[in-house]
């Protein structure tokens, strides 16, 4: 039976075939969702896994940043149902070091992203160490995961972010049954 997280994430999924948008606030909804024990650090983690397989076609330092993502996080033995806890530390401390390039504007120093996938990568893996740990920061990865632009519509939820929220939809599901049995 869903409950009503399914249900207010399945409600946002409609509003896009409906209108075309929806408005990225609507994820709030999870930070009580995310209140629950271990739903942080899961989540962290799946973000960062798919993430981490969406590094098609790049070069260089991130093709292999993405390479040694893929190899802790997607490619492990099923013996091993976790990335090994050192190894996550290194790779976190990696992606950091790569997109650690500020600009400083009038309001104060921005941090150049080079690479929008190894930042939620990087985003997952900080949920997953416990280095962020409220419920907002899950929210926070949420909305970052799923939010596109679109010149009509800003940073928002819109046509591709539907694909995401449908996995979002199927995760929550998932570790909701868990949870029941």
């Amino acid at each position: 039976m869903p409950t009503q997280v399914q249900d207010k994430l399945a409600a946002i999924i409609n509003e896009i075939d409906r209108t075309g948008h929806a408005n990225i606030m609507r994820l709030t909804v999870l930070k009580k969702w995310f209140e629950h024990p271990r739903r942080l650090r899961a989540f962290g983690l799946w973000v960062a896994e798919r993430a981490a397989n969406r590094g098609e076609g790049v070069t260089g330092e991130a093709a292999a940043l993405f390479e040694q993502a893929r190899a802790l996080l997607t490619e492990r033995p099923l013996s091993e149902p976790m990335p090994g806890w050192t190894a996550a530390e290194v790779l976190h401390r990696r992606l950091v070091a790569f997109q650690n390039t500020h600009r400083h504007q009038q309001w104060g120093p921005v941090r150049i992203i080079r690479n929008w996938d190894l930042l939620l990568v990087e985003q997952g893996l900080d949920l997953y160490l416990g280095q962020k740990r409220t419920p907002t920061d899950g929210y926070r990865l949420a909305a970052d995961d799923c939010q596109h632009y679109d010149p009509r519509f800003g940073t928002n939820l819109n046509g591709p972010s539907r694909e995401r929220l449908v996995a979002l939809l199927g995760f929550v599901a998932t570790v909701e049954a868990r949870e029941g049995e």
